[in-house]
C-alpha cells in the first residue's frame, strides 16, 4: 500500500466564506431582502434591484441559525421574521423596518411561531403557532394586535397564503383519521369564519398542497402525489375543475404565478438535481430553463419574462441569479465568494447507484480526495441525511469538500425514506425506521468495499437529526460493519423523545413510526439505547442543549448508559455539548466550524 499525504483544504477559510440564504422579493419587485453571515453572524440585508446597492438591515436581532423564513409586508417598508432563543425554535413574530427598528408582535416563549402572509390590504399578517396545542394558522393585525385563531384543529394545520381580494386563506391539514400520510387543501373564507376542504385527489389518502393563489383569486396552483410521483395542477374554484400541467414522467413541485397569471414556475426534481420548468397556463407548453445541472430552487418572478432563483451546482458555490426568459440569459445578483480557494481545488463528486440487500437501486453521492494515486487505501464514512424525508443533492457541499480533502471517501446514500425518487420510494420506511433503511446504509458500506481505494477495515458511519438517529442503531444495532461512529444532534429513544416534543413534532413522528402505545414493540427495537451493549464502533456523540427535535436528553441518556455499562468517556467514546445551540446550528459560522473541526479530528483520530 503506498503512502498517501490528504491536501486539505484551507479549513477556517472555507467554513468562514459568507453564504446567502432566503432570498425573498418585495411585492413592488423593488427590493431583495435575505439573510447574510458576512458579518461572522446572520444578519438580514436589502438589495435596491435598481442600483443593486445591498444595506444591512438588522445588528444582531436576526437568530445565528434560524429555522424559520420572514415575509414582507405589502409595501416594502417593513419585514416579519421569527426569532428564538440560542435556537431553542420557540419562535415570536417581530418586525423590522429598513432602518433597522425592531419590535416584538408576539411573546410566547413557551410556543413555536412561524410568519404566514401579509394581506393585499396591508392591515393583517397570518401566522402559524402551537399556542392552541397543536400547531394552527393565526391572523392579526401588522401592529401585533387582534390576534385571531383561524383554525382549530388536533393535527398541524400549516399555510395562511391570502387570496388577492382577502376573501380566502388557503390551508393544508389531514382531517383522514385514518391515514396520517395525506394532506388535503382548505379554504378559510375570512368574511364568514367558515373553512371548507376543497381539494382531496383520492380517499386512499395523498399529499396535496397549496401553492399559489393566481392573481385573480379565480383560480390556484397546488401539487399532489396521489399519482405515485409528485405533480402539479391548476384548480378552478369556479368549475372545482383540476387541470394537470405535470405529465406525469418526473416529480415536479409547485411554485408561484407570474404577475399576469399567465405563468407558472414549477420545480422537476431529477436524479438529485433541481431545475425550474415554466409552464404555460394556458397552452400547457413547458419551458425549461438553459442553465447548468444542479440546484435550482426559490423561483420569484420580477415581471412575466424575468424570475430570479437560487443556484449551486457540485463545484459551485450558492448564488442568486437573474435570469431573462426571453434571452435565455442570466446575471448573477449576489455572488458567492471563494477568497484564495481556486474551483479546481475541489474535488468534483459521483453520482452512482449501488444495489442493496433486495437488489434495489439506491442512489447516491461519492466525493474522494482529489487526484488519488493507484494503490492507495482509505478510510471511509456512510454520512446519512436528516429527514427520513429528506434528500441529498448535486449542490456545493463544503463539508464534504473539506473531509474528502482530508483523505476520507464519502459515500452520501438517498436511502429508502429519502424524496426525490416517488411516493413508494418515501414511504418504504414507514413503521421501519432502522430496518430496511439500515440496510441500505449497510449496502453502502459494502459498496465502499468494492472501491480499489477503499481500506475495508476503516469504514465509519455519521449523520445528523435522523442520520443521527441511524448512527446510533448502526453502531448498536450492525457494530461489526463499523470502526467508528458519529451521532449528531441524533435519536437514541424513540419513546422519551416523544414525550418531549412539540405537538407538530410529535405529529410528524406517528406518521411515520406509528403509536408508542400500540407499536411499542417496534419503538423499542428502533431504540439504540437499548442494545447499547453490542457497541463496539469508537462513538462521537456532539449535540446543542437547546434542541428542540432532538432534544439534548437523547444524547445524555446513550451518554450515561454507556458510562453504566462500563465504557470510558475519551477511550471508547467522545461526547460534546454545545451550549446555546440548537438542530445542529450550521447556520452560524462558529458553531459550523467547531463541528466539522470535531467531526473531522474524530475520524482522523479513529479510522
Amino acid at each position: 500500500m503506498k503512502d498517501y499525504k490528504p491536501k486539505p483544504l484551507p479549513f477556517d477559510e472555507l467554513m468562514s466564506l459568507p453564504s446567502f440564504s432566503l432570498p425573498n422579493l418585495s411585492y413592488d419587485k423593488k427590493k431583495l431582502a435575505f439573510y447574510y453571515d458576512k458579518t461572522g453572524r446572520i444578519e438580514l440585508y436589502v438589495m435596491d434591484l435598481e442600483t443593486k446597492k445591498i444595506e444591512q438591515i438588522s445588528n444582531g436581532e436576526i437568530p445565528r441559525a434560524p429555522r424559520t423564513g420572514f415575509v414582507w409586508d405589502r409595501k416594502a417598508e417593513n419585514i416579519f421574521f421569527g426569532k428564538d432563543a440560542g435556537g431553542n425554535e420557540r419562535n415570536d413574530i417581530w418586525s423590522i423596518d429598513l432602518e433597522g427598528k425592531t419590535k416584538a408582535l408576539t411573546e410566547t416563549p413557551t410556543f413555536q411561531e412561524h410568519a404566514g402572509n401579509v394581506s393585499h390590504d396591508n392591515e393583517w399578517i397570518t401566522f402559524m403557532s402551537t399556542k392552541s396545542g397543536q400547531m394552527n394558522v393565526h391572523k392579526m393585525k401588522l401592529d401585533g394586535s387582534e390576534d385571531t385563531q383561524l383554525s382549530a384543529s388536533d393535527v398541524p394545520v400549516y399555510g395562511g397564503l391570502w387570496s388577492s381580494d382577502d376573501k380566502w386563506i388557503a390551508m393544508d391539514t389531514n382531517e383522514m383519521k385514518t391515514n396520517l400520510e395525506n394532506d388535503d387543501i382548505y379554504l378559510y373564507n375570512n368574511e364568514t369564519g367558515d373553512m371548507k376542504r376543497i381539494i382531496r385527489i383520492t380517499e386512499d389518502g395523498s399529499h396535496d398542497n397549496f401553492g399559489d393563489w393566481a392573481p385573480d383569486s379565480k383560480s390556484l396552483a397546488f401539487q399532489s402525489d396521489a399519482s405515485g410521483l409528485t405533480q402539479v395542477g391548476i384548480y378552478n374554484l369556479e368549475t372545482e375543475e383540476i387541470k394537470w400541467l405535470s405529465d406525469g414522467k418526473n416529480i415536479e413541485y409547485v411554485g408561484r404565478f407570474c404577475p399576469e397569471g399567465t405563468q407558472l414556475a414549477v420545480l422537476e426534481n431529477y436524479e438529485s438535481t433541481i431545475k425550474p420548468l415554466i409552464y404555460n397556463i394556458e397552452t400547457g407548453e413547458k419551458t425549461e430553463l438553459k442553465i447548468p445541472s444542479g440546484l435550482a430552487f426559490g423561483v420569484q418572478w420580477i415581471d412575466c419574462t424575468k424570475i430570479i432563483f437560487f443556484y449551486s451546482s457540485d463545484l459551485a458555490r450558492p448564488e442568486v441569479w437573474l435570469y431573462d426568459l426571453t434571452t435565455d440569459k442570466y446575471e448573477v445578483l449576489l455572488k458567492a465568494e471563494y477568497g484564495s480557494i481556486k474551483k479546481t481545488m475541489f474535488t468534483e463528486p459521483e453520482y452512482i447507484k449501488y444495489k442493496s440487500f433486495d437488489g434495489l437501486e439506491i442512489p447516491a453521492i461519492v466525493y474522494k480526495p482529489k487526484d488519488l494515486p493507484e494503490g492507495v487505501k482509505l478510510p471511509a464514512i456512510v454520512n446519512i441525511h436528516g429527514g427520513p424525508t429528506g434528500q441529498y443533492f448535486r449542490m456545493f457541499d463544503a463539508f464534504m469538500q473539506y473531509v474528502a480533502s482530508e483523505g476520507f471517501v464519502i459515500i452520501l446514500p438517498n436511502v429508502r425514506g429519502s424524496t426525490g425518487y416517488g411516493t413508494e420510494f418515501r414511504d418504504a420506511c414507514i413503521k421501519d425506521w432502522g430496518g430496511k433503511d439500515l440496510k441500505d446504509a449497510l449496502y453502502a458500506a459494502e459498496y465502499l468495499k468494492t472501491l480499489p481505494y477503499i481500506d475495508p477495515d476503516r469504514i465509519g458511519v455519521g449523520g445528523g437529526s435522523y442520520g443521527g438517529f441511524m448512527t446510533f442503531l448502526a453502531v448498536t444495532k450492525e457494530p461489526e460493519h463499523w470502526k467508528a461512529g458519529f451521532a449528531w444532534i441524533g435519536i437514541s429513544d424513540l419513546f422519551s423523545m416523544f414525550e418531549e416534543s412539540m405537538p407538530h413534532f410529535k405529529y410528524f413522528l406517528q406518521r411515520q413510526m406509528g403509536n408508542p402505545i400500540e407499536d411499542k414493540d417496534l419503538w423499542y427495537d428502533r431504540s439504540a439505547i437499548n442494545f447499547a451493549d453490542k457497541m463496539t464502533a469508537k462513538l462521537l456523540i456532539l449535540h446543542g442543549i437547546n434542541d428542540p427535535r432532538c432534544p439534548i436528553t437523547q444524547a445524555r441518556i446513550f451518554r450515561d448508559k454507556l458510562l453504566e455499562l462500563g465504557k470510558e468517556e475519551g477511550k471508547d467514546f467522545e461526547y460534546i455539548e454545545y451550549g446555546e445551540v440548537g438542530h445542529g446550528g450550521f447556520g452560524d459560522i462558529e458553531t459550523r466550524k467547531k463541528s466539522i473541526r470535531a467531526m473531522t479530528d474524530f475520524f482522523k483520530r479513529s479510522l
